[in-house]
C-alpha cells in the first residue's frame, strides 16, 4: 500500500536523502474525495491569515482555516490561531489517519487554493510546537497541483510530484529539518483545491 515518492516527477524513482515519505494516490476514493471536497469548501470558516514576510504583514496568497483541540494554538508567521471545533467530517479523516499511521493529530490546516493565483511559498512546518520530528499528513481534494520539496543545503535534491484529488502525502521523520517544500502559482487553468495537513500541536513547546 505503501509508494516511495518519486525523486522527481519525470525522473527514476529514488529517496530524498534525510527524507521520511509516504504517498498514497488514491488514499480516499473519487466518490468520498468529491464529497469531502463538497463539504468542506461550503462549510469550513475560510478566512485570509495575515503572514509577515520580510518585516511586513500582507494578505496570504490563500483562504485557510485552522481546526483542532482548544489547546491546539498555532504561531506561524508571527501570528496565533486560535483553532475552530473538530466538524464531524474532519474528526472522521482524522480517526482514519490515527489508525492507519499510529501516531495522533489534534489539529489541521485547511487551506483553499481558488485557482492557480493562490501558492504557498518555500518553508519548513518546523515551529517550536512541532516538536523536532513532526509528522504531517497532507491530503489534497480537487484541482491537481505541483509540490515540490528542495534539500536545504543541497538544491540539487529536489522532487516534484503532481497531487491528485484525493491523495496522501506524509512528511516525517527529519523531513522538515532536511528540507522546504512549496506549492508554486501556475498560469494553466486549474480547478480549486482544499489541502488538509493534519498535526500535533503540543501546547508545552509553544513560545
Amino acid at each position: 500500500m505503501t509508494i516511495p515518492l518519486p525523486l522527481s516527477g519525470n525522473g527514476p524513482a529514488a529517496a530524498l536523502p534525510g527524507a521520511q515519505l509516504v504517498y498514497r494516490p488514491a488514499w480516499l476514493s473519487s466518490t468520498k474525495a468529491d464529497a469531502l471536497f463538497e463539504q468542506l469548501q461550503q462549510t469550513l470558516p475560510w478566512s485570509v491569515h495575515r503572514i509577515r514576510i520580510f518585516g511586513r504583514y500582507v494578505d496570504s496568497p490563500r483562504l485557510s482555516a485552522w481546526i483542532g483541540d482548544a489547546d491546539a494554538v498555532y504561531r506561524y508567521s508571527g501570528a496565533d490561531f486560535i483553532p475552530h471545533a473538530w466538524t464531524g467530517a474532519l474528526a472522521d479523516v482524522r480517526q482514519r489517519l490515527q489508525e492507519e499511521l499510529g501516531t495522533p493529530f489534534n489539529s489541521v490546516l485547511a487551506n483553499l487554493y481558488r485557482d492557480g493565483n493562490d501558492a504557498m511559498g518555500w518553508h519548513s512546518d518546523d515551529e517550536p510546537e512541532l516538536g523536532p520530528r513532526p509528522v504531517i499528513a497532507s491530503i489534497s481534494l480537487g484541482g491537481v497541483r505541483r509540490f515540490l520539496l528542495k534539500h536545504r543545503q543541497d538544491p540539487a535534491l529536489r522532487s516534484a510530484i503532481e497531487l491528485p484529488h484525493g491523495s496522501l502525502l506524509v512528511m516525517a521523520g527529519e523531513t522538515q529539518r532536511c528540507y522546504r517544500h512549496a506549492l508554486p502559482r501556475t498560469a494553466r487553468p486549474v480547478a480549486p483545491r482544499i489541502n488538509l495537513t493534519f498535526r500535533w500541536i503540543d501546547p508545552a513547546r509553544r513560545r
